[in-house]
């Protein structure tokens, strides 16, 4: 029997590999967005607004997708914390479930965040950390995954969450902390940073995309950490930008301050991952690096000056 898999936030930062690690699991991928994106074996595309209930429910209606892996979400930079954006999101997110199990779906993964737990805890765990969210973002994340898991064991459909800590790579956003870092050193300018002592949880968004892939792939169920499990200082991880660009001398830890409410340490548990789901990072952190300063150093689309 196909399987065919509906991806939205197919052109996003972790979806743009989706649809090849999807593929390549053996899926009939249908990748959704507002304008499609760039030709892939065995991806096709749909032009849709999934904000639009109507569009998506006829899109769901016209793909009939056995699998739903659902990454769309408003993620405009240092604005996504707090957007009543989040909250359009909540309810579309909710729609296009709806309409996916009604269609005949039978497994979703829906993309969740750190966010959702009390941070503070240093290692969070899907089972035993506390999940308060501090945002609007976090809580709406939240929220959803409360409401469709129940929907899930009310309707018999088979659900996951895939809980997203730091992410780094090609097309990352450049106000983030390691874009922006290997942006100003490939360009000769100073990178100020914090003190870099905070401890995080550091993943490829290619690898990314392969975890839900294969959480997709899985029968795993409920909340599931996105993450590498090995957790490192932002001070090592930008001197290890500053080494690859050759501009150890640009970098400035200290110049800024810790941005308030900072934790000292935010890492995943990826037990689950791990254990039930059965994968593991191809990436090491080390060459994901070189991939990052690899991919700014020959990026067209970042004009000299623009950070």
């Amino acid at each position: 029997m196909s399987r065919r898999v509906l991806l939205t936030g197919a052109t996003g930062f972790v979806g743009r590999h989706a649809g090849a690690a999807l593929a390549r699991r053996g899926f009939e991928v249908h990748a959704v967005a507002r304008a499609p994106g760039p030709a892939a074996e065995g991806v096709a595309w749909h032009a849709a607004d999934l904000l639009d209930g109507d569009a998506a429910r006829r899109l769901v209606d016209r793909i009939r997708p056995t699998h739903l892996l659902h990454l769309a979400w408003y993620v405009e930079h240092g604005k996504f914390w707090h957007s009543p954006e989040n909250l359009r999101w909540v309810a579309a997110s909710l729609e296009l479930v709806r309409a996916f199990r009604q269609a005949g779906g039978e497994r979703a993964v829906l993309s969740g965040t750190c966010a959702e737990y009390e941070w503070g805890h240093g290692l969070c765990s899907e089972a035993s950390t506390p999940t308060v969210p501090a945002t609007l973002y976090g809580a709406c994340k939240l929220a959803l995954h409360q409401v469709v898991e129940a929907y899930a064991r009310q309707s018999g459909m088979s659900a996951a969450w895939g809980r997203i800590f730091l992410l780094y790579g090609p097309h990352e956003p450049p106000a983030r902390l390691v874009a922006s870092v290997a942006r100003a050193l490939l360009r000769g300018e100073p990178a100020p940073c914090s003190h870099g002592m905070q401890v995080r949880d550091f993943l490829h968004a290619a690898d990314a995309a392969d975890a839900f892939a294969a959480l997709l792939d899985s029968d795993v169920r409920g909340a599931v950490n996105i993450g590498s499990g090995e957790p490192v200082a932002l001070r090592d991880v930008v001197q290890a930008l500053a080494a690859r660009a050759g501009r150890p001398d640009l970098l400035r830890l200290g110049a800024l301050p810790a941005a308030p409410g900072d934790p000292a340490a935010l890492t995943a548990d990826v037990s689950r991952l791990r254990g039930e789901v059965g994968w593991s990072p191809a990436l090491s952190l080390e060459a994901g690096l070189d991939d990052v300063v690899r991919w700014w150093r020959n990026d067209a689309h970042a004009p000299a000056g623009a950070r």
